[in-house]
């Protein structure tokens, strides 16, 4: 399965939730919530997966992602009102810790869905419609978002 069908497929999944939903919710009722849709699916993934973080060769410590889907994409959830650049940021050092081209933020907290895809500066080096920032959102996708 290819990268951006594995993402469209979470989107989804992360769509269907929220309109069940709605938002207000702890981030761990939408996360078992985005297990059951991901199973039905037929997405395989795992939840919690633990990835040690190295500094200069030397493992430092632990990071959890809320999932790891096909062994391909790293999906962190938030619940949060709006998500900020510093939550950006986070995800985007999770795709690099884990060593994968692409993750999603996912947030279930503001009135909209809201998701980021998210691109390992180094495996996903040029893209003309990246910002900056190494992230692209929804806007950005134009007319692939389907």
């Amino acid at each position: 399965m290819e990268l951006d069908e594995i993402t469209y497929k979470i989107i989804g999944c992360a769509m269907k939730v929220h309109n069940t939903l709605g938002n207000g919710f702890q981030e761990v009722i939408y996360q078992r919530c985005l297990a059951i849709e991901l199973e039905k699916a037929g997405l395989n993934f795992g939840r919690e997966i633990e990835q040690p973080i190295f500094y200069e060769g030397t493992e430092v410590g632990t990071r959890r992602a809320d999932f790891v889907v096909e062994n391909q994409v790293i999906v962190e959830l938030k619940a949060l009102i709006n998500l900020e650049d510093v939550h950006l940021a986070q995800a985007k050092n999770y795709v690099v810790a884990y060593n994968f081209t692409v993750g999603l933020l996912i947030n279930f907290g503001a009135v909209s869905l809201q998701y980021k895809k998210v691109f390992h500066p180094i495996k996903h080096p040029v893209n003309p419609k990246l910002s900056e920032s190494g992230w692209k959102d929804k806007q950005d996708r134009g007319a692939s978002n389907k």
